[in-house]
C-alpha cells in the first residue's frame, strides 16, 4: 500500500519531468529537421516506433491523452519519410543530445543509470507495450546518454503501469488528466484536444461522482507497483541512493535555464 514512506510517490515528479522533458526539447527538434521529418513529428513516430509501423488508431490508444485526430494528421506522413529503425535511432539520438546539454554536470551519471536500468529489466513489461518496447531497444553506452535514456524508459514503465491502473478503475487517460490537480481542462487544450471537445470532456467527467477518488487510488495503485519493483531490484540502501540522487538530479536541472 502507498504510504507517505512511498518511495514511489517520492520520486514521481522527477521521473515524469526529466523523463519526457527531451520529447518537447531544441535537441529533438533540431534531429526531426536533420531526419527530414514535419516539425513535431518525430515524438510520435519515434516513441511508437520502437513498436515497428503502428498504425495511426492504435498509436493513439498507446499515447492515451492525445485526441485520435492528431495521430490521422501526423503519423501517416512522418511513416512514410522515415522507417521505423531510423526513427527508433532518431528519437534516441534526440534524448542523447538532451542527455549532453542537460546532465553532463550530474555527479557520477552512470551510476544512477545503472540504478535505473536494474529496476527497469527487473520490470515485468507484459501488457506494456511501449516500455516492452523501449526495455528493449538499443541502449546508449556513453555514462550521460545512458541516464537520460535510462529516465525516458523508467517513465515509459510508470506510465504502463499508471494506464493499466486507471483502466481497471474505469477511468479513460483524459478523465485522470481532468481529475489530477495538476492536470485539467487547460492540460487537455496544451495536448491538443479543441475547446468544444475538452469541454465535452470536462462535462461527461463531471458527471462521474467518485472522479478524484477513482483518481486518486490509480494513484496509489500505481505507486505500489513502482514500490513493489523498486523494493525487488534494489536494496534498501539502494533505494535510498537511488531516491537522494534522483533529488539531486532534479534540483539541478530545473534549477538550470539551460533546462
Amino acid at each position: 500500500m502507498t504510504t507517505i514512506e512511498s518511495v514511489a510517490n517520492r520520486i514521481r515528479p522527477v521521473v515524469q519531468v526529466l523523463g519526457g522533458r527531451f520529447m518537447t526539447s531544441p535537441e529533438l527538434a533540431a534531429v526531426e529537421a536533420e531526419v527530414g521529418l514535419p516539425p513535431r513529428s518525430l515524438y510520435v513516430r519515434g516513441r511508437s516506433a520502437v513498436l515497428g509501423d503502428v498504425p495511426p488508431k492504435v498509436a493513439a490508444e498507446l499515447f492515451g491523452i492525445f485526441p485520435h485526430w492528431l495521430f490521422d494528421f501526423v503519423l501517416p506522413p512522418a511513416t512514410a519519410a522515415l522507417a521505423a529503425p531510423a526513427a527508433v535511432r532518431a528519437y534516441a539520438e534526440s534524448s542523447a543530445r538532451w542527455s549532453r546539454v542537460n546532465l553532463s554536470a550530474v555527479s557520477e551519471p552512470g551510476r544512477l543509470a545503472e540504478l535505473l536500468f536494474r529496476v527497469i529489466d527487473a520490470a515485468d513489461a507484459s501488457g506494456l507495450a511501449l516500455f516492452a518496447g523501449w526495455k528493449n531497444a538499443e541502449r546508449p553506452t556513453e555514462e550521460v546518454e545512458r541516464l537520460g535514456f535510462a529516465l525516458m524508459v523508467f517513465r515509459e514503465l510508470r506510465g504502463g503501469l499508471h494506464f493499466a491502473a486507471l483502466r481497471a478503475l474505469g477511468l479513460s487517460v483524459p478523465e485522470a488528466v481532468i481529475a489530477d490537480p495538476e492536470g485539467g481542462r487547460e492540460r487537455l487544450l496544451r495536448t491538443a484536444w479543441p475547446a468544444e471537445a475538452a469541454d465535452e470532456l470536462v462535462a461527461a467527467a463531471s458527471r462521474k461522482p467518485d472522479l478524484h477518488a477513482r483518481w486518486h487510488d490509480a494513484e496509489s495503485l500505481t505507486d505500489s507497483r513502482i514500490d513493489e519493483v523498486l523494493e525487488s531490484a534494489l536494496t534498501s540502501a539502494e533505494r535510498t541512493e537511488l531516491e537522494s540522487r534522483l533529488a539531486e538530479l532534479f534540483a539541478q536541472v530545473v534549477a538550470s535555464p539551460e533546462a
